[in-house]
């Protein structure tokens, strides 16, 4: 059984859930202590429970340790099956927990699975320290669909901190052989688009969000402005290209216009770096790239933390197999010999 230590780098769910996911995809049983030892509240969170117990029911798995705020976990894995799955990151402590990141731990056994997957997950689509559904569908599950992989994702459902209720289907068809992927080059600047959305607030709020965008980058921006229907009131600014989206979310005495600030440097700084991926692609993807039929090379705007952890929890379960050119906080590129 592969031990792993919970606290290594940067010490976060990720670690969790990317262990997790090649347990599942290998078929190897893993145990991981010190959970999130790097967090102000160490251990399993309800998302974090979620992805586990959801990993669990497609690979029929054993699980010790799979309780909230448990700081250490045992998983046996069997075999990976289909189907159609419903998961409710709320079920066990009502809370905006992330969709999305239970969403990312079951990609990759599902995309190896015989037979293909119908998920509905509830929760938080828009919510602090995850990425929001919309990074999923413009900016990630393009991407994959560039390495073969065919992933649909719907937003049936907006849901904000602090009670999310939001909700995603998603259909997974397994994947054959993914192909392997040079990206080197910055995206062209003029196929980005913007959204400003909002909940339960004034419908101005949501024009000064996009007003404030063009301000900055230029009227020929495309904005679409969105009132939603979710159970809290909230305010999502999203901007995005091949390979890269910027956002920023409301909150209360937040000016629309520092929502839409924050995005415009975000995606300035990416601009500035000539880097191919925004640097939450970047480590999102590397997994996918690890499994492909042969190297690739990419470019990022920061070589994190959290990619680096990331890379060395793959690297326990396949080998070495990634080089990285750069310093940590800076842009730089990675390599990958691939698997498959």
């Amino acid at each position: 059984m592969l031990h792993l230590d919970g606290a290594h780098g940067e010490g976060g769910g990720q670690l969790v859930r990317t262990s997790l996911s090649l347990a599942v995809l290998l078929g190897e049983p893993v145990k991981i202590t010190d959970i999130r030892a790097g967090r102000s509240k160490p251990g399993l969170r309800a998302q974090h429970l979620t992805g586990v117990k959801a990993l669990a029911q497609i690979s029929r798995a054993e699980v010790e340790g799979a309780t909230l705020g448990s700081r250490e976990l045992t998983f046996r894995p069997r075999t990976i099956k289909g189907g159609s799955y419903f998961f409710d990151v709320a079920e066990k402590a009502g809370s905006a927990g992330s969709v999305t990141l239970v969403v990312q731990a079951l990609l990759p056994p599902l995309l190896a699975a015989r037979e293909p997957a119908t998920l509905t997950i509830r929760g938080g689509t828009h919510v602090a320290w995850s990425p929001p559904a919309h990074y999923l569908m413009h900016v990630f599950l393009p991407a994959l669909a560039e390495l073969g992989a065919e992933v649909d994702l719907t937003l049936t459902r907006w849901g904000w901190y602090p009670r999310g209720g939001g909700e995603v289907q998603l259909t997974v068809k397994p994947a054959g052989r993914l192909s392997p992927q040079k990206w080197l080059n910055p995206p062209d600047p003029t196929r980005f688009q913007a959204l400003s959305a909002a909940s339960q607030v004034p419908y101005h709020v949501i024009q000064r969000q996009g007003r404030r965008l063009q301000e900055r980058l230029g009227e020929t921006l495309l904005v679409a402005e969105v009132e939603t229907d979710s159970l809290d009131p909230g305010t999502f600014v999203f901007l995005w290209g091949p390979h890269a989206g910027f956002h920023a979310l409301g909150a209360r005495g937040k000016p629309a216009e520092q929502v839409a600030d924050e995005v415009v440097e975000d995606f300035l700084k990416f601009k500035n770096s000539q880097a191919a991926l925004d640097k939450h692609l970047a480590d999102q993807i590397l997994l996918y790239l690890a499994r492909a039929a042969g190297p690739s090379v990419v470019t990022t705007e920061e070589i994190t933390l959290h990619l680096l952890t990331n890379l060395w929890v793959i690297e326990q379960f396949l080998g070495p197999g990634f080089q990285v050119r750069g310093n940590l906080g800076e842009p730089g590129e990675v390599s990958c010999r691939g698997r498959a």
